[in-house]
């Protein structure tokens, strides 16, 4: 049997626990590095885990993970990436771009297996999705950015501008950002674009889009979307419908999306981690993605935000929240 030994440092620069510094002899050695603690990039290391527990790797007898969370600070995530080489990891799992940045510019030996990354190649930790080419592999949480903001035309037929709240500094929220800008215009959409460096800003971000825009579209940005609750006020204050990249964000208040759900990203991940334990190597294995994408719908968001949605719309819903 296998066991999950979880270390959770407050802000990512723990020593370890007792089991890390003496693990079992020919126990594998997991870090597990995350920018930011929000619902769906949670669901995506559970994923992973889940999958290598279920597949023999437990606690105390082969498997010791060191989880460490950045709390969204850069120079966290660095002390986390040198600790993580330091102490001879034998497998790394990078949760979000920024966290998968970071890990791959300290190490080029190391097996990185990535998840919640946009767009691996923008962030240059892959030569190519198809063959990698480095010590990292893993998934992708590219969205149908263009069905996503037709599903605001579908709800809100009258639309024509929407807001967008992201980091600029997030590669993989420009990428997302920059597929709205072309698919905008085929919809009839204008975009308002408001960028945030801090979490703090996010409130005032959403505040700076009230009488401005139909609706407000968020993509999967971390700084962003950990911050969703105040997003989510300043919008049933005033009546904007929110639609949101990921699935956790409408299951926590967000009004619909077409997105992917982070779990079942995660368990890819996963699975991808068990080949590379099984001896293959990272740099032949393709960055997945999830097939299909979801429609979820938060009735209790739509009327807290004023919102009637069609019944064609509904009926396309896998999971309505009620």
């Amino acid at each position: 049997m296998t066991v999950v030994l979880l270390t959770v440092a407050a802000v990512g620069c723990g020593s370890g626990s007792d089991a890390e510094k003496s693990p079992k002899a020919g126990a594998v050695k997991l870090g597990i590095i995350q920018i930011v603690e929000h619902p769906a990039l949670d669901s995506a290391r559970q994923g992973f885990l889940d999958v290598l527990a279920e597949n023999g790797y437990k606690e105390g007898e082969n498997l010791v993970v060191d989880y460490q969370n950045a709390q969204g600070d850069q120079g966290n995530l660095q002390t986390i990436a040198r600790k993580f080489v330091e102490d001879k990891k034998d497998l790394i799992l990078a949760v979000a771009t920024p966290s998968a940045m970071t890990m791959a510019n300290e190490t080029d030996e190391i097996p990185i297996l990535i998840t919640a990354v946009t767009d691996p190649v923008s962030a240059k930790l892959v030569k190519s999705m198809e063959k990698p080419g480095t010590n990292v592999t893993g998934t992708t949480d590219i969205n149908p950015v263009a069905d996503q903001l037709q599903l605001i035309k579908d709800i809100v037929p009258a639309a024509k501008k929407v807001g967008i709240i992201y980091n600029s500094s997030e590669i993989n929220s420009k990428v997302q950002v920059d597929m709205a800008d072309k698919a905008a215009p085929r919809l009839g959409l204008e975009l308002e674009k408001v960028t945030v460096t801090t979490s703090s800003e996010v409130m005032q971000a959403a505040q700076s889009l009230v009488g401005r825009v139909d609706a407000i579209y968020l993509p999967t940005d971390n700084m962003v979307i950990s911050s969703l609750p105040a997003v989510l006020k300043v919008a049933e204050e005033n009546k904007i419908p929110v639609i949101a990249g990921e699935i956790n964000a409408v299951k926590n208040g967000a009004l619909a999306t077409i997105g992917i759900e982070y779990y079942r990203l995660g368990r890819t991940t996963g699975e991808m981690a068990l080949e590379v334990l099984n001896g293959k190597n990272p740099a032949e294995m393709a960055i997945q993605g999830q097939q299909g994408s979801d429609v979820v719908i938060n009735l209790k968001a739509a009327q807290r935000m004023g919102v009637t949605i069609p019944d064609e719309v509904i009926a396309k819903a896998k999971e309505i929240i009620k």
